[in-house]
C-alpha cells in the first residue's frame, strides 16, 4: 500500500470516529438531563472507575495505556458538557458575578495603600503605577502588610509575587490563603539592582553587601566576583540602602535602586548588577473583600490535586476543553503532607466568558482543594 492509501483509511476511521464522538454526546447530554429530573450530581466516580476499568481492559494490551488516556479526556469532555447543559453554577462562581455587577467601573486613583518596606523601595514604584494619589503607610514585613488590611488600616497593599529570575515569593502565597485576600491588580516593575555605597567609598574596599534575599539571588554573578565580600540579607532592598547610609561606615553597600541613591545620599559604585537585564517583578495589589474591575483578563488559582497518576492531567485536560489559556503553573510541597503538592495556576481568560464561570463551577470536582485568588487585569 501507499502512503495515500493508508491516510485514506485514517480519513474513513476519522469520520466513523466523528459520527460516534457526536452520538456519545448526545446521549451524554440525555444522561445530564435525567440526572437533573433526579438531582443526581454529574459525577459518578464509582461508574467512571469502572468503566475506564473494563474499556482499558478490552483494548489490546500494547495500547492500554493509550486507551486509559483516551477515555480520560473522554469522561472529562462529557462531565463538562453536563455541566454546561445543566448550567451548574458553584457559591464561588455566584460570588464572583456578584462582584462583577458591585465592583465600580474605574480603578481607584486614590486610596490608603500598605507596602512593605521603606520609601524608595521597589514596592513604592509598584504602588505609584497601579495609584495616580496612593497614601503609602510603611512596614516591616509581609505580614504586617496583611494585618494592616485586616485591621482597616489600609484599604489596599502592594506586594511582590513573582520576578522573572529568581521564581515566586512562596511567603505571599502562603499569607494570600491564610488571610483569604484577594488579587484585584496586578503591575511589572523592571528591576535594576546597583551597588550603592556612601560618597567616598571605593568598590575594592567594601567588606560587607546588604539587600533583600530576592536581590541577593538576581545578583548571584556579580557577588561571586567580589571574594571575602559578606553578604546580609535584610527586609528589602530600599531598607538596605537605609542602613548603609546612617552606617557611617565606608566598607558597606546595599543592593539597592537608583530612587534610593537620591534619596539617601550614596553613590552608585556599580551600577545593573543584576544577573540577567531582562530582570522584571509583578507585584500585586491585594484587597480583603472580592473586587473585579472591567477588564479582567486574568485569574490565579492554587489546587490541591489527588495524589494519583493524572490527577493533574485532568484538570489540564478541563482548561484545554474550555478553551482556557494557562499563563502560568507552578508547584511547591505541602509541608503537613509527605510528597503532596499545591499547585499555581495563572489564567489568561476574561472573567465574562460563560467557559471561565464554568470552570469556577467544576474546580470542586477536579480538586481535592482549592483557593481562588482573584480575577484581574496586569499593568505592563
Amino acid at each position: 500500500m501507499e502512503l495515500g492509501d493508508y491516510r485514506a483509511q485514517i480519513d474513513e476511521i476519522d469520520h466513523k470516529l466523528v459520527e460516534l464522538f457526536a452520538k456519545r454526546m448526545d446521549v451524554a447530554a440525555g444522561i445530564a438531563a435525567y440526572k437533573k429530573e433526579h438531582g443526581l450530581p454529574v459525577l459518578d466516580p464509582v461508574r467512571e472507575r469502572e468503566k475506564l476499568q473494563k474499556t482499558v481492559q478490552s483494548a489490546p494490551e500494547a495500547l492500554r495505556d493509550y486507551t486509559a488516556s483516551l477515555y480520560s479526556l473522554l469522561f472529562e469532555l462529557s462531565r463538562s458538557r453536563q455541566n454546561r447543559l445543566l448550567h451548574k453554577q458553584s457559591p464561588l462562581a455566584e460570588s464572583i458575578q456578584t462582584a462583577i455587577e458591585q465592583t465600580p467601573p474605574l480603578f481607584p486613583e486614590k486610596a490608603a495603600v500598605a507596602c512593605q518596606g521603606v520609601e524608595g523601595s521597589n514596592s513604592q514604584i509598584a504602588c505609584e503605577r497601579l495609584f495616580r494619589l496612593p497614601n503609602e503607610l510603611y512596614f516591616s514585613s509581609f505580614d504586617a502588610v496583611f494585618n494592616a488590611i485586616e485591621k482597616g488600616l489600609c484599604r489596599y497593599g502592594v506586594l511582590p509575587i513573582e520576578n522573572s529570575t529568581a521564581g515566586s515569593v512562596n511567603a505571599v502565597y502562603d499569607l494570600m490563603m491564610r488571610h483569604h485576600f484577594h488579587i484585584v491588580r496586578s503591575v511589572r516593575v523592571k528591576i535594576d539592582h546597583n551597588l550603592l555605597a556612601r560618597p567616598g567609598a571605593t568598590l575594592s574596599g567594601i567588606r560587607e553587601i546588604y539587600s533583600h534575599e530576592q536581590a541577593l539571588s538576581q545578583c548571584a554573578q556579580f557577588l561571586s566576583s567580589l571574594p571575602g565580600v559578606k553578604v546580609i540579607p535584610c527586609e528589602n532592598t530600599a531598607l538596605a540602602a537605609k542602613l548603609v547610609a546612617e552606617s557611617g561606615r565606608d566598607d558597606v553597600a546595599a543592593l539597592s535602586t537608583r530612587a534610593c541613591e537620591r534619596l539617601y545620599g550614596l553613590e552608585c559604585l556599580a551600577p545593573s548588577v543584576q544577573d540577567t537585564a531582562n530582570n522584571y517583578t509583578r507585584f500585586i495589589c491585594i484587597a480583603r473583600d472580592l473586587e473585579i474591575y472591567p477588564g479582567a483578563d486574568r485569574t490565579s488559582l492554587m489546587m490541591t490535586l489527588r495524589h494519583e497518576p493524572g490527577s493533574l492531567y485532568k484538570v489540564l485536560s478541563r482548561f484545554y476543553a474550555l478553551g482556557i489559556n494557562l499563563n502560568k503553573l507552578e508547584s511547591r510541597p505541602l509541608p503537613e503532607r509527605s510528597f503532596e503538592f499545591m499547585f499555581y495556576f495563572d489564567l489568561e481568560n476574561p472573567v465574562y466568558d460563560p467557559a471561565f464561570l464554568q470552570l469556577v463551577s467544576e474546580l470542586g470536582d477536579i480538586s481535592e482543594e482549592y483557593t481562588y485568588l482573584g480575577s484581574y487585569s496586569e499593568v505592563i
